[in-house]
């Protein structure tokens, strides 16, 4: 193969695309187009912009493939119309308010450098999991679409429809992983662990689900705070990679003397295969860790296994939620 250098420049320019995407969210330009705003005049007019930007912005998300362009007007491409129109159930804009955030941006990433040298974020000790950071509760408002698909399919994979269900949501945030349960199952019961202003989300969202009900919230750090218990099932959705092992595994001891004999326990996590590298995303999570967590990290299912070996619990597996890219390891008490 020909050494070409194009995608060398293409990555270190690829923030372009970023901020042209974060543009049209925040112009509603998607909304606008689906609400038959077609020309850059009209669009114009519409998201209270100039024509001459409103048609370069178009042109670029055309090239982008987030827009369609013919004779002269602009179209939806089908996962824009699905996810960045603010009139569909399943708009995924606001996640862009967590995503590209200034502190992720500029405190993570342009530190990256010297986060390689520390092994960990260079911004501050504990990066994002600094005590009572608010960057949590923007998360939780923002990226629960985003989570709601993985929330629902790992409580078909390891709740119960039926019966007497106690569940522990660890760092609940949005409380949707929860929440799934006490929706599928009409005598689950769900106990979210976050901090007090965050968990503010989640009763929100409990009481939209219909299940405020059966829902109690436990504020205050999850590695300091009583438990309570014992549960039949205990979440830990998005948690252990922000942290070293040690501490992951104290998490794990803490939850396994919280839980009943033969209870379930589900880690949603992004699991690299073991040479990781595959697949991308996965393994790609580490550099996100790296830059944002003092000591956080991608771990690989023997890495997962082994530290719930250590916490006393048993039988782990891996437990694939397609199409998702987030994999469960579920073992037992």
């Amino acid at each position: 193969m020909t050494p070409n250098p194009a995608r060398i420049f293409r990555t270190l320019t690829a923030f372009h695309e970023t901020a042209a995407l974060k543009a049209g969210i925040e112009l509603e330009l998607f909304t606008a187009i689906a609400e038959g705003h077609e020309t850059p005049a009209d669009l114009a007019r519409r998201i209270g912009a100039s024509e001459k930007g409103t048609r370069i912005l178009c042109d670029s998300l055309v090239v982008m493939e987030f827009l369609t362009k013919q004779d002269g007007r602009y179209g939806l491409a089908p996962d824009a119309a699905v996810f960045l129109n603010k009139r569909s159930p399943a708009y995924l804009g606001a996640a862009s308010e967590f995503l590209v955030d200034e502190s992720q941006r500029t405190g993570a990433y342009e530190l990256l450098t010297d986060a390689v040298r520390k092994g960990g974020a260079a911004f501050s000790e504990e990066g994002t999991v600094s005590r009572e950071n608010p960057t949590w509760l923007t998360f939780a408002r923002t990226m629960a679409p985003l989570m709601a698909p993985a929330a629902q399919l790992l409580a078909a994979r390891v709740g119960s429809e039926s019966g007497p269900l106690s569940v522990l949501d660890i760092a609940a945030g949005h409380g949707l992983f929860g929440i799934a349960f006490a929706t599928r199952n009409p005598q689950a019961t769900v106990t979210g662990v976050d901090w007090k202003f965050v968990l503010e989300a989640a009763l929100e969202n409990a009481s939209a689900a219909g299940v405020a009900d059966r829902y109690r919230t436990i504020p205050g750090s999850a590695f300091e705070v009583d438990l309570g218990g014992p549960y039949d099932v205990a979440l830990l959705p998005n948690f252990l990679h922000h942290f070293d092992e040690a501490t992951c595994v104290g998490m794990l001891k803490r939850l396994h003397d919280a839980m009943k004999p033969g209870g379930t326990l589900a880690v949603l996590e992004f699991v690299p295969n073991e040479d990781r590298v595959s697949p991308p995303w996965d393994a790609m999570f580490a550099l996100i860790m790296l830059a944002s967590t003092g000591h956080g990290d991608a771990y690989t299912f023997d890495d997962l296994a082994r530290m719930c070996g250590k916490a006393g619990f048993t039988n782990a597996e891996l437990v694939t939620l397609d199409p998702l890219p987030q994999r469960v390891v579920v073992a037992r008490r």
